[in-house]
C-alpha cells in the first residue's frame, strides 16, 4: 500500500524582548539559574501579570509579514497543567483570540515548485521554566530564568506531507522572523523549536490518520530526521497490524529515535479559561498600520530586488536572502567591487566552505565583508589571480591583515607584464617540445587540452603569479 504523511507543526518562537511578557526580569540567555526570575516569575502570592507592549507589536510585525489577519481585540487565557517547572500551576496563553488569525507562508520543493501553507494562527503565550536532570544525583534541578519570556506560537495547518516539505516551512518561517528582527532564531539556544504533529494515511483518503506529537525538537536536520523517522514507525505499526496511539514522543538525537513521553491531552483537559488578571488587549487600525509603515525589506521583496538590480539568477538569489546576515554581507561586499556575480561566487563557495567546515554562521566570519569586497577587487582589476586570491583569503581568515597588505607580504600580485609572460612561455615551449608538436598534428578538442595543460606549465613556471588569461593568448598566438 502507498503512504502519505499527514504534517503539522508549532512552532515557538522567542521573541527578542529585553523583559519578560508579564514582568520586568530580563531574558538574558545564560545567566546562572533563577538569577533571572522576579516574584512574579515565581508566583508569589498577590503578585500580578503585566502586559509587555513590545511583544504585541512584535506579534502583530509576524502577521503582517505573513499577510495574516490582525485581531483587534485579543485575549489572555489560562492553559492549567501540573509540571514543576511551571510555579503558577498553568500557563498563560490565547485560545480562542488570538493576536493573530489565518496568515499564508510560501515554500519552495525540491523540484523548483511552489506550495502554499497555510497557517491557522499565531498566538502569544509565556514559556515555562526548564527541569535540569543532570549533576544532581537522582534528583531534578529547577531553572525559572526562562519562565515569563514571550513566546510566539506559530501553528500550520496540516498540509505537509514530508519531512523535507516541513523542514522547507520551518526555514521559511526562521527566515521571516530573524528578518523582522523579533528573534534571534537561535535554535541551540532554544530561541525557536518545533512541535511536529504527524500521522500516515493510504494515498488518497480523506480522513486523517491518529496523530503523535514530537515535543521541542531544536534544530532543521532533527526535525527532518524525526519526522522521516516517525512516519517509518507509524507506517510498520499499521502494516503490522497494530494501531498508533495518540501520544506525545521526545525525539532522542543519540538515538536517532522517538520515545513515548505522555498520553496526548486534549485542549479540554487544559481547562482553558479567560485569565482574571489581563485585560483584553485592543489595538486600532491606526496602530497596525504604523507598524505596517515601518516593516523591513523582506525575504521575497529582497529576492526580487537581488534579481533586478544586480542580474542574479532565481538560484543564486535565493540562497543568499536565505538569511539576512547573509544578504547584508552580499550587499557590502558588492558595493566594494562592483561585481554582483563575483561576489555571489565567493560568497556561496570560498566562504561558505570555510563556514561550513568551522560551524560558524556568516555573521560569525572571521572575514568582514568589507575585507572580502576589498579582496575581490584585487581580483578584478588583476592584481592577482584566483589561485593567489584563495591564498589572501586563508590568510586573512586567520587573521594575518587585510588583503593588500597580505598580497604585498607574501609577494602575491599577478605577473601583468607581456615581455616577462613572453619569456615564461618561450621556455614552456622549449621544455615540452613533444606536446607542441602534438598540438600541431591534432584536432581542435585535443588542442584545448594540450593548450590547458600549457598553460599549466607557464603558471607553475611563474610560482602562480602569472595572468592565466595573458598566458593562454600568448600561447596560442606563438602556436599558431
Amino acid at each position: 500500500m502507498e503512504w502519505e504523511a499527514v504534517i503539522g507543526l508549532e512552532v515557538h518562537v522567542q521573541l527578542a524582548t529585553k523583559s519578560k511578557i508579564f514582568s520586568g526580569a530580563a531574558t538574558t540567555f545564560g545567566a546562572e539559574p533563577n538569577t533571572q526570575a522576579c516574584a512574579v516569575d515565581l508566583a508569589m502570592p498577590g503578585m500580578l501579570p503585566v502586559m509587555n507592549e513590545e511583544a504585541v507589536r512584535m506579534a502583530v510585525m509576524f502577521g503582517l509579514a505573513i499577510g495574516a489577519e490582525i485581531n483587534t481585540r485579543s485575549v489572555f487565557d489560562r492553559k492549567n497543567y501540573f509540571y514543576p517547572d511551571l510555579p503558577k500551576g498553568y500557563q498563560i496563553s490565547q485560545l480562542d483570540h488570538p493576536t493573530v488569525k489565518q496568515g499564508k507562508l510560501d515554500i519552495q520543493l525540491e523540484n523548483g515548485e511552489k506550495k502554499t501553507i497555510n497557517i491557522t494562527r499565531a498566538h502569544l503565550e509565556e514559556d515555562a521554566g526548564k527541569s535540569l536532570h543532570e549533576d544532581f544525583h537522582g534528583m531534578t534541578g529547577i531553572d525559572l530564568n526562562r519562565a515569563g519570556t514571550p513566546l510566539l506560537e506559530i501553528v500550520s495547518e496540516p498540509e505537509l506531507r514530508s519531512a523535507k516539505e516541513a523542514v522547507a516551512y520551518l526555514k521559511k518561517l526562521h527566515s521571516i522572523v530573524t528578518y523582522l528582527g523579533i528573534s534571534d532564531g537561535d535554535m541551540s539556544q532554544g530561541s525557536m523549536r518545533c512541535d511536529c504533529n504527524v500521522s500516515v494515511r493510504p494515498k488518497g483518503q480523506k480522513e486523517f490518520g491518529v496523530r503523535t506529537e514530537i515535543k521541542n525538537v531544536n534544530s532543521f536536520r532533527f526535525v527532518e530526521k524525526a519526522i522521516q523517522g516517525e512516519i517509518e514507525r507509524q507506517i510498520d505499526l499499521i502494516e503490522g497490524g497494530l494501531k498508533v496511539e495518540q501520544e506525545t514522543r521526545l525525539y532522542d538525537a543519540d538515538d536517532d529515535d522517538t520515545r513515548p513521553m505522555r498520553s496526548k491531552e486534549f485542549a479540554n483537559d487544559y481547562r482553558y479559561f479567560p485569565d482574571p488578571d489581563l485585560l483584553p488587549i485592543e489595538i486600532d487600525d491606526a496602530y497596525i498600520e504604523a507598524i505596517r509603515s515601518k516593516l523591513p525589506e523582506l525575504p521575497e521583496q529582497k529576492l526580487a530586488r537581488f534579481c533586478s538590480e544586480y542580474g542574479l539568477s532565481d538560484y543564486d538569489a535565493g540562497v543568499l536572502v536565505s538569511s539576512r546576515a547573509q544578504a547584508d554581507y552580499f550587499e557590502v561586499a558588492t558595493r566594494i567591487v562592483g561585481d554582483a556575480k563575483l561576489t555571489a561566487n565567493w560568497v556561496m563557495g570560498e566562504l561558505a566552505k570555510r563556514l561550513n567546515q568551522n560551524s560558524l554562521d556568516i555573521s560569525q566570519s572571521p572575514v568582514p565583508a568589507e575585507g572580502l569586497g576589498k579582496l575581490l577587487l584585487r581580483l578584478k582589476d588583476n592584481t592577482i589571480n584566483g589561485k593567489a586570491a584563495k591564498d589572501v583569503l586563508e590568510a586573512m581568515w586567520n587573521g594575518e591583515g587585510e588583503a593588500d597588505e597580505i598580497i604585498e607580504k607574501k609577494g602575491l600580485k599577478q605577473v601583468s607584464d607581456t615581455g616577462a609572460i613572453e619569456a615564461i612561455v618561450d621556455e614552456v615551449l622549449a621544455n615540452n617540445a613533444a606536446q607542441v608538436e602534438q598540438y600541431k598534428a591534432a584536432d581542435e578538442a585535443k588542442r584545448g587540452k594540450l593548450i590547458s595543460f600549457l598553460v599549466g606549465q607557464a603558471i607553475k613556471a611563474s610560482k602562480g603569479k602569472a595572468n592565466p588569461q595573458q598566458v593562454k593568448a600568448i600561447l596560442a598566438q606563438k602556436l599558431s
